[in-house]
């Protein structure tokens, strides 16, 4: 197979390539990738069948908030082209072995952020020139680096999201054996507007109703500066995207009478009449690692239309306002929680301001008079997408108690009061003065995984049944009526003044 492209080419440089691979933990994928694809007299992959293997085809695309951009559909069908073209070397007979190597390690291989960034925007801007689109985005080469010049529109910068959330889609439902399929995309305006507010002079309280007309460049340096500080795991998507495809290379001949769910199905009714929208998910996700960043996901990309949103713990226009429904949902969670509060400020008459904004710890609720907690964040969702991690300097983590009655009034205050989180506005126009805001919904999202929902299943039955039996008073524990406590009971009822008297 590889082996037999090796006296082509000196042995350091392929042990070098293969030991790159190997780190990422994908060699073994190669190497099948490379046996069922490549051809065996010339043990050369061809281009167009790599090509075909990374292509996203599709028949039509719709967005939740916006039609998408013209030009975008053929944007993704030449995705796959673009990814052959710029990261996988081909001689006279195809694509040899170490070549494959090389080019997979270019797109998967272990690199810092930045790089990782210039590689998606590389991908982006070749595929985007093939579909006759006009960017003004221009790299730099030197030995050991890519730098990225030039300016995005607030358009381009969506369609470059909706792509990484593509790529995203397809990480997520490898066993989805369709080829063509209908993609409905999520709202990103919220992303976009932050990166709008973070590379240019336009506030998040201006009135903006549609990104298209928004004329503005925003420079390449802070773009890339605002995805390393905003979404920082933007980038990987790509690389998921990769292997993904180059799985389902090997195993698509095998799950040809499998059926998954188009990408028309990923978003359900139920998930996107919530306040954690699936683009609002995504956004999050992209902050996150690990287990909490695998939960949040499902959020964005369930694995059926008819999957239910198991993670949703509370939620006020369902289970009720008052704080007592709020605690019978979340108490004895004990994995991570985000919640999320959706608010009008200003006044009604004008028009006030509606924002959601949201908060990630990383333990259940709990009812205490103290803060505790030792890590989280907080979350500007909407209209403008922000994230304020801990800082490190305070430990006033989390505060909730039993004393309110309902959820009716959020109060915002400005960090100076308080430096437990990084600095920075949770919605438009919060000022330095205190902001009470009117508040319209409340939702709450376990994240701790499939066990830790039933830890807090077991407590609540365990609860009820000890509830169910203090309700339940034998009397015939009691010799007659008089010494019953109904009876006292009663009796204070009909006149709390009087005095009963103790038997000793």
């Amino acid at each position: 197979m590889g082996a037999s492209s090796s006296t082509e080419h000196d042995t350091t440089e392929l042990r070098e390539a293969e030991s790159l691979a190997a780190s990422t933990g994908g060699l073994s994928l190669l190497q099948n990738v490379f046996s069922n694809l490549s051809d065996p007299q010339t043990h050369t992959l061809s281009p167009s069948s790599l090509q075909q293997s990374f292509g996203i085809d599709i028949v039509k695309v719709e967005c939740e908030a916006i039609e998408p951009p013209i030009g975008f559909a053929e944007l993704l069908n030449h995705v796959g082209s673009s990814i052959v073209d710029l990261f996988f070397m081909a001689e006279k007979g195809g694509i040899n072995w170490l070549e494959f190597l090389r080019g997979y390690t270019k797109c998967c291989g272990r690199t810092s952020a930045s790089n990782s960034l210039n590689t998606l925007f590389r991908v982006f801007a070749m595929a985007a020139e093939k579909a006759g689109l006009s960017l003004k985005l221009e790299f730099e080469f030197d030995d050991t680096d890519c730098k990225m010049t030039g300016s995005l529109l607030a358009s381009d910068l969506l369609m470059l999201l909706w792509v990484c959330w593509v790529m995203s889609w397809h990480h997520r439902n490898t066993n989805n054996s369709k080829q063509k399929a209908n993609y409905i995309l999520p709202d990103l305006n919220h992303m976009v507007l932050s990166a709008v507010e973070s590379c240019s002079d336009i506030s998040s309280d201006s009135k903006i109703s549609n990104l298209s007309e928004l004329n503005v460049e925003l420079p390449a340096g802070k773009i890339h500066l605002w995805a390393l500080r905003t979404v920082p795991f933007l980038a990987d998507s790509f690389g998921q995207f990769v292997q993904a495809k180059l799985r389902k290379a090997v195993s698509h001949e095998d799950n040809l009478e499998k059926s998954g769910p188009s990408v028309g199905d990923i978003s359900s009714t139920k998930c996107n009449t919530c306040l954690l929208t699936p683009g609002r998910a995504w956004a999050v996700s992209l902050n996150l690692r690990s287990t909490l960043h695998e939960e949040i996901v499902k959020t964005c990309f369930p694995n059926h239309a008819y999957e239910t949103d198991e993670n949703l713990l509370y939620r006020s226009g369902l289970h009720g306002r008052g704080l007592n429904r709020f605690w019978a949902n979340v108490e004895g969670y004990k994995g991570p929680v985000l919640m999320l509060i959706a608010a009008s400020s200003g006044d009604a008459h004008e028009g006030g301001k509606e924002w959601i904004i949201g908060a990630l710890t990383d333990q259940g609720f709990e009812n205490k008079d103290t803060f505790y907690g030792t890590s989280g964040s907080l979350y500007a969702l909407s209209p403008v997408f922000h994230t304020f991690s801990s800082s490190g300097r305070e430990k006033n983590f989390i505060y909730s108690h039993l004393h309110p009655t309902d959820f009716a009034r959020v109060t915002l205050n400005h960090h100076a009061l308080d430096k437990t989180y990084q600095p920075g506005s949770l919605c438009p126009a919060q000022g330095y003065l205190p902001l009470q805001a009117s508040v319209l919904d409340v939702e709450v999202w376990g994240l701790g995984g499939r066990s830790a929902k039933e830890v807090q299943n077991a407590n609540q039955k365990r609860e009820d049944l000890f509830t169910e039996q203090r309700r339940k008073i034998d009397l015939k524990t009691f010799s007659n009526w008089e010494d019953s406590p109904e009876k006292m009971m009663m009796d204070m009822m009909n006149n709390p003044n009087t005095v009963q008297r103790e038997e000793r």
